[in-house]
Parts: structure tokens; sequence; C-alpha cells
């Protein structure tokens, strides 16, 4: 092949095919447990995560309530994935050889927020959420008034245990319990161009993807972390205590967990909870098809 402009064009939109194919190929995890938030600036301060107010009867005037402003912030950070191609082998007609690389890259785009997503789930158990207290908890505070004030009770989000985590969450709603966010959008980009250093140099042209992401934690009402053993009567009372989670002043939250999450070690664990119609003494399973299974690589 004779390289030319109008080569490395056709070249540029045929690797960009192959990345489109690749991202096509991988159906993203992480928007089953995390909200996709576009950000507009270095980070993000979520400062409505506190609550929303509940209704009231309107009698004479509106009454407005403030947000609580608890500084939740997620700092967007720089992503990058490139490779080189040699001239020679672009000379050489042997551009094929990189054709599935392109599509891997593809691929690895398109699985990149359930890297940053999923993994937050396991840290729950050591870092913190908008409250001050770690995303899966023991202590949670709730307050006795609507407004936020009064002596605090404490409500858990987590069980104890030396098992493998899994993971129960309500994703019923707009707002899912993990945060994805989105300053700018993957790129595919090449440097081709003849006075290009590395042309010049060592005779490679470059290719490359690159993003502006993180990814952080929403409410903590909506998921509970277990550490216990993953049987029966403890995926009853992570579920029942969600259930009965209500926000500041007492009003219930109608929190209702669809979704289980578990590693891949634990699939079939999960698995015969949920889909089996009859327990091992041959009683109903009151858990039968209760919950969606999702089991993923990425924790």
């Amino acid at each position: 092949m004779i390289i030319t402009p109008s080569s490395l064009t056709a070249l540029m939109v045929g690797f960009r095919k192959n990345f489109q194919d690749g991202l096509a190929m991988t159906p993203p995890e992480h928007d089953k447990v995390a909200t996709t938030i576009m950000s507009q600036g270095k980070s993000t301060t979520y400062g409505w995560l506190g609550k929303w107010p509940a209704f009231r009867e309107w009698v004479g005037d509106r009454v407005f309530k403030d947000l609580q402003a608890h500084g939740h912030t997620i700092i967007n950070k720089k992503f990058e994935s490139s490779v080189s191609v040699g001239r020679d082998e672009i000379e050489d007609d042997e551009i094929g050889v990189y054709a599935p690389m392109m599509q891997e890259m593809g691929q690895a785009t398109s699985a990149f927020p359930s890297e940053l997503v999923f993994p937050l789930l396991t840290a729950g158990f050591a870092s913190l959420c908008y409250d001050g207290q770690f995303f899966f908890d023991t202590d949670h505070p709730v307050a006795p008034n609507a407004d936020g004030t009064g002596v605090a009770a404490t409500v858990s989000n987590m069980q104890a245990g030396a098992a493998t985590p899994w993971f129960l969450l309500d994703t019923t709603r707009v707002l899912k319990p993990l945060i994805y966010q989105l300053r700018r959008a993957p790129a595919f980009t090449a440097m081709t161009k003849q006075d290009d250093e590395a042309v010049f140099m060592s005779d490679t042209y470059r290719y490359g993807v690159d993003l502006r992401a993180n990814a952080g934690y929403g409410f903590w009402q909506m998921a509970f972390g277990s550490k216990a053993v993953l049987n029966y009567d403890n995926l009853w009372a992570a579920y029942s205590a969600m259930r009965a989670f209500e926000a500041d002043g007492g009003r219930p939250l109608n929190i209702k967990p669809n979704l289980l999450v578990v590693p891949v070690g634990m699939e079939k664990t999960a698995t015969d909870l949920i889909n089996k119609e009859h327990l091992a003494g041959g009683e109903s399973n009151s858990l039968y098809k209760k919950f969606e299974v999702l089991s993923t690589a990425w924790l």
C-alpha cells in the first residue's frame, strides 16, 4: 500500500468502525446499578443527597425546606487506552492484524464504566457516603423530625461476617444506589500526520481513546451489603431491613429491593436461592423469582 493522506483517512475510518463494532459487542452492566450524571466541571458536588421534603397538605403559603448540603463530591479523572501501528505494517497491507485490537479497544471502552462502578460495592464497607458514614454501615443517622433535627437514631444497611460479600439493591428508581459521573465521553482519535513527532522519529502511527469520568455513592438506603453467608435466612433479613427503611421524621421510603449482585463465584448459590421453587425440605421457596441475579466479574 502506498501511504497517502487519503489512505490514512480510509484507514482511520476502518479502525473507527472496528472500534464501534467492539463497543456494540459488550452491553454495559454499570447502568443496572448506577445512574449516569453528566458533570459540568472538574468535580460535581451532590448536595441534594440529603433528602427531598415529603408532601404536606397545602394550607396557606408553600413551606420551603432547604436541601441538606452534605457536600458529597466526586472528582473527575482522566483515562486513556492507546496503541501504535508501524508504518511498515501499513505499507505491507498487514492492517488486518490490527482490526481485532481496535475491536478489543471498543470492548474495553464499553466495559470501563463497570470497572469503575462495581468495585464501589466491595469498597463500600470502608468508604464514606453523603452522611459521613461508610456506605455500608451499622449506624447511619436518621433524625426523628422531618427537618433533620432531633437526636438521630441509627440504622444499619449491612450484615457482618467473614464470607464473600454480596449485595441487595433497589434499582427501580431514577436515582440508583451508585453514580457514574461522565465529564467527557470516550473519543477515538489518531495521530497520523507526517510531521507528528512519533511518525517522524519512530515511523509509527498512534491511535487512542480517552475520557473523563468517575464513580461514587448515591443513597445508602437503596443498597444493603452483607459479609454473612448467602443463604435463605440472611437474604430475607437483608430484604426485610431495606423494606423498613424510613426517612427523617419516620416517613416510609418504600424501598423495593429487586437486584441481587454477586461475584461470579457465587452465581450458582444465588441462582439456586432465587430460581428454585422449593427449598431442600420440600416447602415453598418464598424467595422464588423475587430478585434478579446479577453475577459480575467486576466485583
